[in-house]
């Protein structure tokens, strides 16, 4: 079982920066693919970007050049840094890993951390 901390969210004004933290300990980091989900209030769990053991990335098409994933294995850390940011990007922000069978669809494990609470508003 692997132990998820997400850190790094705040408060921007829209266009800002930031990036997100997800330190990760108890479990073998590098060999899992890794993502970065995002919920808001009444809405569904959204995938916003996966990153392969191999650091092949994939992005939700809204924060497509806007979000970069990445990870360092020496570190067991994740990463999400978030340029351009807008007011739909509100959300709390959580990491994970998950796995895939064809790179079209991503199944999360069960290691849910806290979250992250990130608001973009003026």
């Amino acid at each position: 079982q692997m132990r998820l901390v997400e850190s790094g969210g705040g408060l921007v004004e829209p266009g800002g920066t930031l990036r997100l933290s997800c330190a990760a300990s108890g479990g073998s980091f590098s060999s899992y693919d890794m993502a970065w989900y995002r919920r808001t209030p009444g809405a569904q769990r959204e995938l916003v970007a996966t990153i392969t053991r191999g650091e092949s990335t994939m992005y939700l098409d809204s924060v497509k050049g806007r979000f970069t994933v990445s990870r360092d294995n020496a570190k067991n850390t994740l990463y999400l840094q978030m340029n351009s940011l807008k007011p739909e990007d509100t959300a709390v922000y959580y990491c994970n890993a998950v796995e895939t069978v064809d790179g079209s669809k991503w199944y999360p494990y069960d290691f849910w951390g806290q979250g992250t609470q990130v608001t973009v508003s003026s």
